[in-house]
């Protein structure tokens, strides 16, 4: 498995050209991500080959797919505890 795939498998967003992406998929065929940019679908491909290539710069990876190379960085999205114990039922509160 290559670095960028590795970082993939540990990351919740990918940050592409400058987009926000919560749907990517990287498996051993490569990297599929797709976005909405306003109203247009952005969908971008490329090969475990250009995965395997792909070079780090500082937190960001430069990925070259056929005609153009496309810059990644790999971001984590916050996330709620899980616990619910910390905050009151609004039902409970209502009855007050």
């Amino acid at each position: 498995m290559s670095a960028l795939a590795t970082a993939l498998t540990t990351c919740d967003m990918i940050l592409i050209d400058g987009l926000h992406a919560f749907d990517f998929t990287c498996d051993e065929n490569g990297l599929t991500i797709e976005c909405m940019d306003g109203r247009q679908l952005r969908r971008w491909v490329f090969t475990a080959d250009q995965v395997a290539a792909a070079s780090r710069e500082g937190n960001d990876w430069c990925i070259a797919a056929a005609e153009t190379e496309h810059r990644l960085t790999c971001l984590d999205a916050f996330r709620a505890p899980d616990e619910d114990d910390h905050e009151p039922d609004l039902e409970d509160t209502a009855d007050r």
